[in-house]
């Protein structure tokens, strides 16, 4: 997938580029092999609520309540499009049919300024076919060709094994580990924490030599 700076991002300094109020209008329609990487839609919420209402996607991730409602859904996506300041959300959907299979994100990391972190989670049913890897793969390309940043981080729970085989077919390298807080555990939960940095994302002449 090839991503080009228009004009207008080429003219902007490297200061303006990297502010997190940038993020958000800066994020083109991304497309892969199989996927249409888009903004949420209004027409997604019930694709969104119903394949959410899982506590085995919940409870994988951080900021997900468990039960998820239809409120739930909609909320986030009218929350998404008004543009939340810093990050870059989009609903990840078959090319082929534009069906709804679940959300990626980049976002400014809390603390580097030159860090974007990235996140994604599929609906149970589109597990295990090589979506969020084919996700991942379009965020973090797009990410390091548009953006002044010198790194990308990901966590996954320790006990996710699927994510963890996304994030090191990705080309990120183990940092450690901690705690996050859990929406749908209602408390503290252990991660683990991997980097993926500029030069290592050059060093890969293609995607393909990590799957």
């Amino acid at each position: 997938m090839q991503i080009e700076l228009s004009r207008v991002d080429q003219s902007r300094s490297p200061q303006d580029r990297l502010r997190p109020d940038r993020l958000r209008s800066d994020c083109p329609v991304l497309l892969s092999q199989r996927l249409v990487l888009r903004a949420p839609h209004e027409e997604d919420v019930d694709a969104l609520a119903h394949l959410a209402n899982n506590a085995a996607v919940a409870t994988m991730v951080s900021r997900m309540p468990h039960p998820y409602t239809a409120r739930d859904a909609a909320d986030f996506v009218r929350r998404t499009n008004a543009g939340e300041i810093g990050k870059c959300v989009y609903a990840i959907t078959k090319g082929e049919n534009g069906e709804f299979l679940g959300c990626c994100a980049l976002e400014p990391h809390a603390s580097d300024p030159e860090t974007l972190e990235l996140g994604y989670w599929l609906g149970e049913p589109h597990w295990n076919k090589g979506y969020a890897t084919e996700a991942a793969h379009a965020l973090i390309d797009m990410a390091f060709r548009t953006r002044d940043i010198a790194s990308i981080d990901a966590r996954c729970r320790v006990t996710n094994i699927a994510s963890r085989r996304v994030i090191q077919k990705c080309g990120f390298q183990f940092q450690g580990s901690g705690m996050v807080g859990s929406l749908a555990m209602r408390g503290m939960v252990p991660v683990e924490w991997y980097r993926l940095d500029r030069k290592t994302w050059m060093s890969l002449k293609s995607w393909g030599e990590m799957r």
